[in-house]
């Protein structure tokens, strides 16, 4: 009789005829590899290195000196590069990171000797060096142009309630109100007002003075909701409209939307006695093909 088991070997006369339970056992899976088996389909770790490293980064060469890429401890590349992990190679033997090599050099020439990218290359390396977490490098590009201007900019938006969520709301009703119309662009209105109180003829207002003029109670008799589709304000900052809507535009330029805009009058709503709303209303075309 033949006996089969997990873990044993099969037992009996090598001349008796296959049971039942053996031509079963032909068509079973596979067990699954153990620990051994697969240490010998891969390298051992840890991974050595040469002095020279030959690299492919999505399908861009390059080559650098192993201590270049451990210049800074805490960065991915000295993990990838410590011997403690598995990087696989290409047919030629160069290590394979798979990642878009097209500011790989700009990343390598900040390693060899802390030179800095070109202005219009600052962005796209940032968001490099965010990736293979490089802080030297990320600290550098934040204090040079465009992205310490960015810094200031945020900081102003911060003042606007809602910013990120009124831009998407400009977004939705564009696209709404074109695939309604089946047209190439849709208008909406805007409203962008710096002053939280509305400012009348009768009025020679100083920056935010009209705030602190008036009680609580007479502050609510001016409330009220302009009839626009957004309305962006009010804000304390030296920042003025036209700087809000420059942020506007080029948030919307840099999602690929194609926006024009111009003053089309002020909402003139009466409120009471005398005063007016002369918040300033804009008409936005955002054109989509």
């Amino acid at each position: 009789m033949v006996v089969v088991t997990g873990q044993n070997k099969v037992s009996g006369n090598p001349d008796d005829a296959m049971s039942s339970s053996d031509a079963e056992d032909d068509f079973q899976e596979p067990a699954t590899p153990t620990a051994t088996q697969a240490g010998q389909a891969l390298p051992l770790l840890p991974q050595q290195f040469p002095e020279v490293v030959p690299l492919n980064v999505g399908g861009m060469y390059f080559a650098t000196r192993l201590s270049t890429l451990r210049r800074y401890e805490d960065t991915m590349l000295a993990a990838m590069f410590s011997g403690r992990h598995y990087i696989p190679t290409d047919a030629e033997g160069r290590y394979f990171i798979d990642r878009d090599g097209t500011y790989f050099g700009d990343i390598l020439n900040f390693l060899r000797s802390g030179d800095l990218p070109p202005r219009e290359r600052v962005r796209s390396v940032y968001k490099e060096a965010q990736y293979y977490s490089i802080g030297p490098l990320l600290d550098n590009l934040e204090d040079i142009q465009p992205l310490k201007g960015e810094k200031v900019r945020q900081a102003f938006l911060g003042l606007m309630p809602y910013y990120k969520d009124h831009l998407e709301r400009i977004i939705e009703i564009a696209k709404l109100r074109a695939m309604q119309r089946k047209a190439r662009f849709a208008k909406l209105k805007v409203c962008v007002f710096k002053e939280e109180m509305p400012i009348t003829p009768y009025e020679c207002p100083h920056f935010n003075s009209l705030r602190f003029e008036r009680s609580e109670s007479e502050t609510k008799l001016f409330e009220h909701h302009c009839e626009v589709d957004v309305s962006f304000g009010p804000w304390e900052a030296v920042a003025d409209v036209y700087d809000l809507l420059h942020c506007i535009v080029t948030d919307l330029s840099d999602r690929g939307i194609t926006v024009d805009h111009q003053c089309i009058g002020v909402c003139d709503k009466h409120l009471i006695n005398h005063y007016y709303c002369k918040r300033p209303i804009y008409e936005f075309k955002i054109t989509w093909w």
